[in-house]
C-alpha cells in the first residue's frame, strides 16, 4: 500500500492555563506535519463507525473559549489540555482518549473529541472539508461544520459531532455560526423563542448586539414584530445596529448612564432583555423591567478580563416585577435544530437576515483575533479564514 502524503500542519497550541482574560502568548503557532490520511490506530479507536480526517476551511472565535482556558473553573465545558510542540513531534501522535474524551453525560455535551493530535491544540467550531474517511457517513470531499481544531488539518475519531453542509448559495463561513450547529446562530435563535417566549409589539434590549450573537438575536426580534434597542461598545457599532442591521434604537454603553439610558429609549419598560454581558449593564436592566419581564441570560463578557468580580444588587426586582430570569445552553434545545436551519436559511435567502463577519485570514493570526473578542476590537461575528478551498 503506498504510504500517504505528508504535508505541513500549521496549529495553534494553549500553553498553559490563566486567570483573566486571555493573552496572545498564552498561545504559541507552531508548524509540524500531517499525513493525508486516517492512522489504523485512529479508525480502530474511533466512535460510530470511523474516524474523518478534514482540512480546516474556516473557524469561529467564542468567548466560551476563554471558559477553557482555566484550571479550576465551573463550567459546563471540559478545559483545554495545555502542551507543546515539543511533546508530539509525529504527525497524529495517540492523547490519552480517557483525558482527551471525557464529558459530564448529565450535561449531554462532549468537547474533548479530537482523541488524537497534538496535545494542547485548540479546539472550537469551524466548517472543513474531509480530506479521508473510514466512517461510511462521510465522503473524501464532503463539507462539514462542527468542532474541530485551530490547524490546518484535523483528526477527528467523533464524527458523530459533525454536520454534512449541502453547497447552496449561503457562505460557506456561515455555516459555523449563523447557519450551523455551532454557537451564535442556534443560541440566539434558542434563546430568542424558547427562553424569552416573545410576544408581537414587546420592548426588546440586547446587549453586546453586534456580537456574534445579538446581531441575531436583535433581527429575529424585528422579525417577529418587536420594538428593538441594543448596546455596543462603540459609535461605529451603534451607527452599524440602526442603519444595516435594522435595530429600532441604540446607545454606546461606555457613553451613558446605564440606568438613564435605558429608561430613554424605555420609558415603558423592557419586556424582554437578552444579556450577553452581566455585571452593571444586568442591573441597570432588572430596573427597568416591566412586570412580568424575561431576561434570558446568554454570557457575561463583562466578567471574562475581570480580575474581581461584583455581585448584582437588584436582584429584588425579580420579586416585584415577577421577572423570569434563565440562564440557557444551545444544547438544551437540539431538537429545535432542523426547524432553526431551515428558518434561518429562508430568511438568509429571503434578505430577511443580514450577518455580519469580522474575518482574519491566516492561523498565524487567530491567536489575535480570539483575544480581541475581550476588547471589543471584532466588529461583528470575528472568524478566521484557514482556508477557501
Amino acid at each position: 500500500m503506498a504510504e500517504a502524503a505528508e504535508v505541513s500542519n500549521t496549529k495553534v497550541v494553549f500553553k498553559g492555563f490563566i486567570e483573566g482574560a486571555p493573552k496572545e502568548e498564552n498561545m504559541e503557532v507552531a508548524v509540524g506535519a500531517a499525513a493525508l490520511k486516517v492512522p489504523a490506530a485512529a479508525a480502530a479507536a474511533a466512535e460510530g463507525g470511523g474516524a474523518v480526517l478534514v482540512k480546516n476551511l474556516y473557524l469561529s472565535c467564542d468567548p466560551y473559549m476563554r471558559g477553557r482556558m482555566r484550571e479550576n473553573y465551573n463550567s459546563y465545558i471540559p478545559p483545554f489540555q495545555p502542551g507543546s510542540v515539543s511533546e508530539s513531534p509525529a504527525p497524529f501522535v495517540f492523547v490519552d482518549l480517557v483525558m482527551r474524551l471525557r464529558f459530564d453525560p448529565g450535561l449531554g455535551l462532549n468537547f474533548g473529541f479530537l482523541g488524537f493530535g497534538v496535545l494542547g491544540v485548540v479546539e472550537g467550531f469551524g466548517v472543513s472539508r474531509v480530506v479521508d474517511s473510514t466512517n461510511p457517513n462521510f465522503r473524501v470531499g464532503d463539507l462539514v461544520s462542527g468542532l474541530t481544531g485551530w490547524e490546518e488539518y484535523s483528526l477527528v475519531v467523533k464524527a458523530d459531532q459533525l454536520r454534512k453542509i449541502q453547497v447552496d448559495d449561503v457562505p460557506l463561513s456561515y455555516h459555523q455560526t449563523q447557519l450551523g450547529a455551532g454557537m451564535p446562530g442556534f443560541t440566539a435563535y434558542a434563546g430568542f423563542y424558547e427562553v424569552c417566549s416573545p410576544k408581537k409589539g414587546d420592548f426588546v434590549f440586547v446587549s453586546a448586539a453586534s456580537g456574534a450573537v445579538g446581531q441575531l438575536v436583535g433581527q429575529l426580534a424585528k422579525l417577529h414584530g418587536c420594538y428593538v434597542v441594543g448596546s455596543a461598545g462603540t459609535n461605529e457599532k451603534v451607527e452599524l445596529l440602526k442603519n444595516k442591521l435594522g435595530f429600532d434604537e441604540a446607545f454606546n454603553y461606555k457613553e451613558s448612564d446605564l440606568n438613564l439610558a435605558l429608561k430613554r429609549y424605555f420609558p415603558q419598560g423592557i419586556d424582554i432583555y437578552f444579556d450577553n454581558v452581566g455585571g452593571e449593564m444586568l442591573d441597570a436592566a432588572l430596573l427597568n423591567m416591566r412586570l412580568h419581564g424575561r431576561i434570558a441570560v446568554c454570557g457575561m463578557i463583562s466578567y471574562h478580563g475581570a480580575s474581581e468580580t461584583t455581585g448584582i444588587r437588584n436582584l429584588f426586582c425579580l420579586i416585584t416585577k415577577r421577572v423570569r430570569m434563565q440562564g440557557f445552553l444551545q444544547s438544551d434545545y437540539l431538537h429545535l435544530l432542523p426547524e432553526f436551519l431551515d428558518r434561518m436559511a429562508g430568511y438568509y435567502r429571503e434578505g430577511k437576515i443580514v450577518y455580519i463577519e469580522d474575518m482574519s485570514h491566516g492561523l498565524e493570526n487567530a491567536p489575535a483575533a480570539f483575544v480581541g473578542l475581550f476588547s471589543g476590537k471584532n466588529v461583528g461575528k470575528k472568524v478566521v479564514c484557514v482556508s477557501r478551498e
